[in-house]
């Protein structure tokens, strides 16, 4: 299989806490890995490992020749004082699109996003959590990294959401996402990855998974 982002015994400590143990993870072209673990497991830190926003404190990061890597962190990305399409056309110059007018409009269309004045920070919450998913999609990333990203979403929006997602994984594009929703784990994931106090203690194919009955929240 071919590699597009491999995190090779990464590790992150703040002072004397320990929020990850030493991690490898290899996300491949064409699979989709999903995080699990209860609250304060690492998945966040691994996450934000990965995308380049947190360094580690041991350990390396390395992506294929030519990979962009598209991040959905739980919280808010994008300005609350700027419209969808001012953060997104904001982003699309930093991610230097050709045509950021066009870019924006593309996502606004895609993800069924408001053009109006509004500031971002009075969308409704599933608006801006598909407004912090459209960022994400600005230079068409090979890798995608998601931090629970259908928490705010109703259930057609999460099921759009996933429709989205598998179009980068069905063209050869890698996606890690953090979930505590186990039925998408089963029904999306490939792999699945169990952290629990910053430490990996499961990882293998989700029939593998399931069939252990890891309790990822005892």
């Amino acid at each position: 299989m071919t590699f597009l982002l491999r995190a090779s015994g990464v590790a992150r400590r703040f002072g004397s806490q320990v929020a990850l143990a030493p991690v490898d993870l290899e996300l491949d072209a064409g699979e989709t890995v999903a995080l699990v673990g209860p609250n304060g497991a690492g998945k966040s830190t691994l996450l934000a490992i990965l995308a380049g926003a947190l360094e580690p404190s041991d350990g390396r990061v390395e992506c294929a020749p030519g990979t962009r890597v598209g991040w959905v962190p739980q919280r808010a990305a994008h300005y609350g004082r700027l419209t969808a399409r001012e953060n997104l056309e904001l982003f699309a110059r930093l991610e230097e699109e050709k045509d950021p007018e066009g870019a924006a409009s593309r996502l606004l269309a895609r993800f069924a996003l408001p053009d109006d004045a509004r500031p971002s920070s009075d969308l409704s919450v599933g608006n801006r959590q598909r407004l912090n998913v459209a960022m994400a999609f600005l230079g068409e990333p090979h890798v995608l990294l998601l931090d629970e990203p259908t928490a705010a979403l109703d259930p057609g929006q999460r099921r759009r959401l996933w429709e989205w997602v598998g179009e980068a994984h069905d063209t050869g594009g890698a996606v890690c996402f953090a979930t505590q929703n186990l039925e998408e784990v089963a029904r999306v994931a490939d792999r699945v990855v169990v952290l629990e106090d910053g430490a990996v203690v499961f990882a293998g194919p989700t029939a593998e998974y399931e069939s252990a009955a890891v309790d990822v929240f005892r």
